[in-house]
Order: C-alpha cells, then sequence, then structure tokens
C-alpha cells in the first residue's frame, strides 16, 4: 500500500458532503484571489477532486487539474471534461504541458505525501513548467510539531463555524477507527520546517518567501511562494 494507493479509493478525511464542498469551496476562492488578471495558466499539482473549479476556470487561460489517483482524474473528468479550457492529467502526463506555459503552479496538501526524493523530483517539473515570471505556491506543508492533535482542533473550529460540527466530532472518531490512521502509522508524512522549505526550493532554483496565510483552515501548516531564480543579465 502506497498513499496514491490510498487515495485510489472514497476515503474518510472529509467527515460529510458539507464538509468536502466547505473545503474546496474555500480553497478555490483562496486560488481566485491568486490571480491578479484573467487569462493565466494555472497547474493545481495534486488537486484532489476539486469540486469547484468550476468556479475557477473561467479566470483562467487554461486550468490542468493533476493528480496521481486514477479514481480521482476519472471523476474529475467526468465533473469538468465539458469545460474547455480545462484539462485533467496524471503527473506522468505532465510533458503535455508546454515548458515554461504556467503562470501558478498549486501544490496544496500534498508533499506531505511525498518522500524527499519524489518531492525533488517534483519540484523539478514545477520548475521546467513556469513561466519566467510565473509563481509557485506550495501550501499545507506540516511542520514537525504540528500532529493529529493539532489538524483535529483546526477541523473542529471550522465545523463550528460551518454548519458541521456534530458531524465533525463523529467524522474524527471514524477517523481514528479507519485505515487512514494505520496508514499514516504504517507509512508516515513528511514534514519540513520552515528553513529546510527554503533550502529545498533554494536548491530546486527557486527564490521562496514564507506565505501568508496557508491555503485552507488548517494555520498550523505552513505555505510558500517560490518563483524562478532569474539569472543576473550581461
Amino acid at each position: 500500500m502506497t498513499w496514491r494507493d490510498y487515495w485510489n479509493s472514497d476515503t474518510p478525511i472529509y467527515v460529510n458532503d458539507r464538509h468536502k464542498i466547505v473545503h474546496y469551496t474555500r480553497i478555490a476562492n483562496e486560488v481566485l484571489a491568486l490571480l491578479p488578471e484573467p487569462g493565466l495558466n494555472v497547474l493545481d499539482y495534486g488537486c484532489g477532486e476539486a469540486l469547484a473549479s468550476d468556479r475557477v476556470a473561467p479566470a483562467t487561460g487554461h486550468l490542468y487539474l493533476c493528480d496521481g489517483a486514477p479514481l480521482v482524474c476519472r471523476r474529475l473528468s467526468e465533473r469538468f471534461g465539458g469545460i474547455g479550457n480545462v484539462t485533467v492529467l496524471t503527473p506522468e502526463e505532465t510533458d503535455r504541458i508546454d515548458p515554461g506555459s504556467i503562470d501558478l503552479i498549486i501544490v496544496n496538501s500534498l508533499i506531505q505525501y511525498l518522500k524527499k526524493p519524489e518531492l525533488e523530483a517534483a519540484m523539478a517539473v514545477w520548475h521546467g513548467k513556469l513561466a519566467r515570471n510565473g509563481r509557485l505556491l506550495i501550501a499545507d506543508v506540516i511542520p514537525g510539531d504540528v500532529g493529529p492533535l493539532t489538524d483535529a482542533l483546526a477541523l473542529v473550529r471550522l465545523a463550528a463555524t460551518n454548519g458541521f460540527f456534530f458531524a465533525a466530532l463523529g467524522g474524527l472518531v471514524r477517523t481514528a477507527l479507519s485505515d487512514y490512521s494505520r496508514i499514516r502509522a504504517e507509512l508516515g508524512l513528511s514534514h519540513y520546517s520552515e528553513a529546510e522549505m527554503l533550502a529545498l526550493l533554494a536548491d530546486a532554483g527557486f527564490t521562496v518567501v514564507r506565505h501568508h496565510p496557508n491555503l485552507g483552515h488548517n494555520q498550523a501548516r505552513m505555505a510558500f511562494m517560490a518563483r524562478l531564480k532569474q539569472e543576473p543579465a550581461g
């Protein structure tokens, strides 16, 4: 079992449909806020079900939805395949994207499921696809001192303000008893300090700063905004 295998199935991460809609609507709104002008090309790498992509797509030149789970890609294609400027692909299919053509790459709540060599390989892909003045946002990075209890409290706060408080309590119990807890214990999650992320991105050819706020509801996690390092003129 790998994390990709796990996400290629229905999972208990969202406590109910309300939770899922609130999550993806919030992410879509925050992505839209990162688009200073219409017509930019956006790659959402590790996008999950991306339920509100129909709200993001009209604000972009082209929206690429990339996920490693075949089940997720199939659902994305069924939901958004009819939108002319949306392309669904897997990480292995990103060679279909022209080099240097992406203005904004969103990588949200993904890198905790990647081993360091996998992350470094992905950074090389992002570097190659990013436009000269493009931006890479890596969000929901888990510091070493943030664990399941912090995540649970953040979910409860989100639920209390969005009408699914009791469902969240029940969902936390189900998650604790589910395969997710066992797989998390077996496979682990990747944690990075701010300094480690800054160094990794710098080594991968980016200039980078800590970005506030983090995407989504959990502000105990971190986000980073990166750009391509520019060669000195002359």
